[in-house]
């Protein structure tokens, strides 16, 4: 295994791990949500929904860590989940409808897009 690989491999562990240990108790906090970020959830479907893809994500994102050839192309759509919560919350913010607190898991998701792109590249099969 190449270094590149080894490189992709972690990145994409440390991201299953990170996003699993972070979404999952959101399962149990929807109520809480609505004391310090004011006002309470009013479509708790999409909260659900939302938890429920990211998840399904951070899995992806294990299996992509174990076979990082294999799974190149995966990486490209991992980039994209990262992107679409990143670029939403600095808007959101910027239009004063989040707090900053969220800027900051806004900021770790694209982290690791540029270190999934930067895997993607790095992984690229060179033609003998």
């Amino acid at each position: 295994m190449t270094k590149h690989n080894r490189f992709a491999q972690r990145v994409f562990l440390f991201a299953a791990i990170y996003g699993i240990l972070v979404l999952l108790p959101q399962y149990v906090l929807e109520t809480r949500l609505g004391v310090p970020f004011v006002p309470p959830l009013n479509h708790p479907e999409h909260f659900y929904g939302f938890i429920g893809v990211a998840l399904a994500w951070q899995f992806a994102f294990l299996v992509i860590s174990r076979d990082v050839q294999r799974y190149r192309l995966l990486m490209l759509p991992a980039v994209l989940e990262k992107l679409s919560f990143g670029i939403a919350a600095y808007v959101l913010y910027a239009q004063g409808r989040v707090e900053a607190l969220v800027l900051v898991f806004a900021s770790i998701d694209l982290l690791l897009a540029a270190l999934f792109l930067a895997s993607y590249r790095m992984c690229r099969v060179n033609p003998a």
